[in-house]
């Protein structure tokens, strides 16, 4: 095994000298999460305005493109366990990623909205594998270090601040004046995914071939005494909530701040510190997915998701958005880090796959559901009023998660 996944019987010396690469790997491993979701799903933010006035979209064809999405980020997760039986998790990750780069430079190809529709289901769909795939690994890494589970876990979900950051940089600057001049933006978003694939790719075989004799005994060694889907019920519906809740904030918040009036330059802004504030959140919330094994780690991020959602809903100030930005983006990925803790102090290692791919399932259906709806409601009642549902669905989501136990004992 890599020196870098040891960690159980060394002396407290040489444990500390494989921290450091043992993160190093984590933070590679999470340019992975850049592309499947802080390029391919959270940077079209940024390109709504300019698609939307070009292609003369309401806000529900709009938000439309964010549910083919979706759409697509759920037909790979209900298809991920049976490629997983099939294929190694470092070989659907490297595939995920190189499928991506192609398909975000096939966006900036066309400008037929029923062709991009299409498109975005398929670019669901891979990053859809790198993000199940990822995951499974990013746990993976985080057993052979349980100290710091927790910040390993925030560091793979975490990297998707690093595509916020990015995006919010390279699109406002390659979006250019006239027809169509979002398609350049989208060629550059390619290039930043292949830039990224490139190390990920790399992490995760390491990854990969570290743990393959310890997974190899696992599977020799499994069990059918895995807790059953009914008895995680009450997290997967949090989860679900989340989904809608959040992707109706991350879709529509740069076109409301837009149509508040603020410029261009205060917008790149707060998008910028969201990202920001998503890299850093792996440190902020580490210990408490370590602790928590239940859903309360979830019921506590989804109640503050729905304060940053709601603030800028209610009071239309560049500061109240920056502070909500800032709120959310510390928060809304280690939601996502908090099923996979979840799943990894509640399931067996044999089962971290499926458990993934149900919570990813559920998280998918959301998406779907978000941004239609959210969008059907701004069109009819304003994108404010629209950012208050997804407030309410999130607060739903706190208290469902309220109600999960741990499924075993530490």
């Amino acid at each position: 095994m890599s020196s870098s996944l040891k960690t159980a019987s060394n002396p407290p010396s040489a444990d500390s000298a494989q921290r450091l690469p043992t993160l190093r790997l984590a933070a590679a491993l999470s340019l992975g999460s850049a592309i499947a979701l802080g390029f391919a799903r959270f940077a079209y933010a940024l390109l709504l305005p300019s698609m939307k006035l070009d292609l003369g979209w309401s806000f529900a064809q709009a938000g439309a493109m964010n549910t083919a999405n979706a759409l697509g980020y759920l037909l790979g997760a209900l298809v991920f366990p049976r490629l997983a039986r099939r294929w190694t998790a470092a070989a659907l990750f490297a595939s995920g990623c190189a499928l991506t780069a192609l398909l975000m430079a096939g966006s900036g190809l066309i400008a037929d909205t029923n062709s991009l529709l299409t498109l975005r289901v398929i670019t669901g769909a891979s990053s859809a594998a790198i993000f199940i795939s990822g995951g499974v690994l990013a746990a993976r890494l985080a057993s052979a270090r349980p100290r710091d589970a927790g910040l390993i876990l925030g560091l793979y979900y975490g990297g998707t601040g690093w595509g916020i950051v990015v995006s919010s940089l390279l699109v406002p600057f390659t979006i250019v004046s006239g027809a169509h001049g979002w398609q350049v933006a989208w060629f550059a978003l390619a290039a930043a995914c292949a830039l990224c694939a490139a190390v990920a790719i790399g992490a995760a075989r390491r990854i990969d071939s570290a743990h393959a004799s310890a997974a190899s005994s696992a599977h020799a060694t499994a069990s059918d005494d895995a807790p059953r889907w009914p008895r995680y019920a009450a997290a997967l519906a949090a989860y679900g909530l989340f989904g809608v809740g959040y992707i109706g904030y991350m879709t529509f918040i740069v076109a409301l701040l837009r149509n508040a009036g603020m410029s261009a330059a205060v917008v790149t802004a707060f998008y910028l510190l969201l990202g920001v504030a998503t890299v850093v959140s792996a440190r902020i919330w580490s210990t408490l997915l370590d602790r928590m094994r239940g859903g309360q780690a979830l019921a506590v991020l989804n109640a503050l998701l729905a304060v940053a959602t709601l603030l800028p809903a209610l009071f239309a100030q560049p500061w109240v958005a920056f502070v909500s930005g800032i709120l959310f983006g510390a928060t809304f990925l280690s939601a996502v880090a908090s099923t996979t803790a979840f799943v990894r102090h509640n399931l067996p290692v044999t089962h971290w796959a499926k458990g993934i791919s149900a919570f990813t399932i559920v998280f998918a259906f959301g998406q779907i559901v978000g941004p239609v709806v959210i969008g059907w409601v701004s069109d009819g009642a304003g994108l404010a009023r629209g950012l208050v549902y997804s407030a309410a669905l999130l607060a739903a989501g706190a208290v469902a998660a309220a109600c999960q136990k741990a499924l075993r004992d530490a």
